[in-house]
């Protein structure tokens, strides 16, 4: 796993386009932070990826305006800590037991 800190300016759609270099190669996101960083703002991404992914998304956030710095580095405690605890969620159909909470018009 890698983490990934990522400074932009915080316009309109930028940080969408930040996940959407991940949602384009199908990567499941275990962790994300986004968050005021000063005058900045700042979004962290633990991904599970290989070498030539971490190129490819380095290369599309560097590529996007906004983003002012990319950083790669090993996950922190807090990262790992988050994960740990979290598990995986049912699918939303369960939770309601199967049935439609929609109202009929």
């Amino acid at each position: 796993m890698q983490a990934f800190h990522i400074h932009y300016r915080n316009t309109q759609g930028t940080l969408m386009r930040i996940l959407t270099a991940v949602s384009r190669r199908a990567l499941e996101v275990p962790y994300m932070h986004a968050a005021a960083s000063g005058h900045v703002h700042r979004v962290d991404l633990l991904l599970d990826v290989n070498a030539k992914q971490v190129g490819q998304l380095c290369r599309d956030w560097h590529a996007i305006v906004d983003v002012t710095d990319v950083r790669v580095s090993t996950p922190t405690p807090e990262m790992l800590e988050t994960i740990a605890f979290a598990g995986p969620h049912p699918p939303a159909s369960a939770a309601s037991g199967g049935r439609s909470t929609a109202a009929m018009a």
